[in-house]
């Protein structure tokens, strides 16, 4: 018995397959992510044992999102203390003066400059970065200074930018290391609360969690690395996409997940889904592979506003689980894009959200209503310029994975998922000039599936000098790394 669970902002979603037979779930998520799927597990496995859960979650990208990492020391060559502001030097946005760079995750009284000749008294911290600036060169100098600062912190977990990102080009490899360090205690203490309550209780067998390269880690190595499971949800839908397309006979496919909170959108050609090594997560450089997913803030639960320009604009807030668009009947006033669907009437006003939430017309209607006053437009009309704007905005997105990087979206098919994918799909494919639309099976809990389906993985990345004439200990460090990856696979 397997059972994948994917926890979203607004939804959690639940498939199990037993002896060929599968079942979902779909509950709103909690404020511990955990009670949610503790709960899922019950309603699907009826007191079952699952002997492989595999596992979706945001908990290290809300972490980020909302700043709630652990206060961290960033231990680097001196000189190099100010290197994760300075970055590359380049401007968030060419034209726009005000436009600035996020606060650095480490305040500048905790990155400490050393020297070889002395190591500097470190402060308190819940987690520690240590990124020599040549670290992927002599992996063993951090090594050192971890056992040394280790033995003055016992228990502050420590990383190592040669074991986090190992690769040359010091900003990004700092960058990367800071946040892992930052995201360490709060998915440690999650995944360790998670295996408590479902493994140690005998609910589950083992537990798998989804990284953001499209494979699975162990609960170990995730709690160690966050960095690498912070596209963990979004890698599900893909892997998912990749094969129903395959099993259709499509060899070029956007793979579209609109969820509650935002829309996933990744190309796929020849079944081989685009993998970027290196990406900006919420202006923060992480340099870790990842599915090629580009996120916008368009998802059903995406809020309806004024600017002070007297334009209609839709998102990048969400109404979340709670209290959710207004027509959930939770105390919301703001519109939604779903207030708007079930005002159109795209969504029947008797449907059961999840198969147990209803809807309340009137509550949608209210809250568009004010809006609609607002701008001196009828409901209706209303309703359809949130709908339209929403998906002018999910159709950029579309074309950024594909005409922006030199594929042409016309012959390509949308594979649509996610709880409000099919309702926008039809309208997004026909506006781009696709050659179709696929809504597989169980659109509504897909990436669930994707869990189901995706294979064990271990990522490794080394720099290694060479010249033209010498290869230096290229083959040795390939085979070092090979080995690596071949333990860390059996480990999973």
């Amino acid at each position: 018995m397997m059972l994948g669970a994917d926890v979203g902002g607004t939804f959690t979603d639940l498939v199990l397959f037993s002896d060929g037979e599968i079942r979902v779930g779909k509950l709103p998520t909690s404020e511990h992510q955990e009670d949610a799927i503790s709960e899922g597990i019950g309603e699907l496995a009826s007191g079952s044992i699952v002997d492989v859960f595999v596992h979706g979650t945001t908990i290290a990208t809300n972490a980020l999102l909302e700043r709630k990492g652990a206060r961290t020391v960033l231990v680097t060559d001196t000189g190099f203390e100010d290197i994760i502001e300075i970055a590359r030097q380049d401007r968030p946005a060419l034209y726009d003066p005000y436009a600035d760079r996020p606060t650095p995750l480490v305040a500048r009284s905790m990155r400490i400059g050393i020297d070889r000749e002395s190591l500097p008294t470190i402060p308190d911290a819940d987690a520690i970065a240590i990124a020599l600036v040549n670290g992927h060169v002599d992996r063993r100098r951090e090594r050192e200074l971890a056992s040394v600062i280790s033995a003055q912190q016992p228990g502050t977990p420590v990383s190592l930018s040669s074991v986090v990102a190992g690769e040359f080009r010091e900003y990004e490899r700092i960058s990367t290391t800071v946040l892992n360090a930052y995201l360490t205690p709060i998915t440690a203490n999650y995944l360790k609360a998670l295996g408590e309550r479902l493994v140690e209780t005998g609910t589950v067998g083992s537990i798998g969690v989804m990284r953001s390269s499209g494979g699975l880690m162990n609960v170990i190595d995730a709690s160690a690395l966050p960095a690498a499971v912070l596209l963990s949800g979004p890698a599900g839908g893909v892997i998912a996409a990749a094969a129903f397309a395959e099993e259709l006979g499509h060899d070029r496919v956007v793979s579209f997940d609109m969820g509650g909170t935002s829309t996933d959108v990744c190309r796929i050609e020849d079944g081989i889904i685009e993998v970027s090594h290196e990406r900006s997560i919420d202006g923060y450089a992480c340099r870790l592979p990842s599915v090629g997913v580009h996120t916008v803030g368009a998802g059903g639960g995406s809020v309806a506003w004024i600017d002070p320009g007297g334009a209609l604009r839709v998102g990048p807030r969400s109404a979340g689980a709670n209290p959710g668009p207004a027509c959930y009947g939770q105390g919301a006033t703001e519109p939604t894009v779903t207030d708007a669907n079930v005002v159109l009437g795209r969504i029947a006003a008797d449907a059961r959200l999840g198969g147990r939430l209803e809807l309340d017309l009137a509550k949608a209607g209210t809250a568009i209503g004010l809006l609609a006053d607002e701008l001196g437009l009828s409901v209706v009309d209303t309703a359809l310029g949130i709908v339209q704007i929403a998906e002018e905005v999910m159709s950029g997105a579309i074309r950024t994975v594909s005409v922006e990087r030199g594929s042409d979206p016309r012959g390509a098919h949308l594979v649509a998922f996610g709880g409000a994918g099919g309702l926008h799909a039809t309208s997004l494919a026909r506006s781009l000039g696709m050659a179709g639309v696929v809504i597989p099976p169980f659109g509504g809990v897909f990436s669930a599936v994707g869990l189901l389906l995706a294979p064990p993985r271990s990522d490794a990345q080394r720099s290694v000098h060479v010249s033209d004439e010498d290869f230096g200990p290229l083959d040795d460090v390939a085979d070092g790394v090979g080995a690596e990856i071949r333990d860390a696979l059996c480990a999973a």
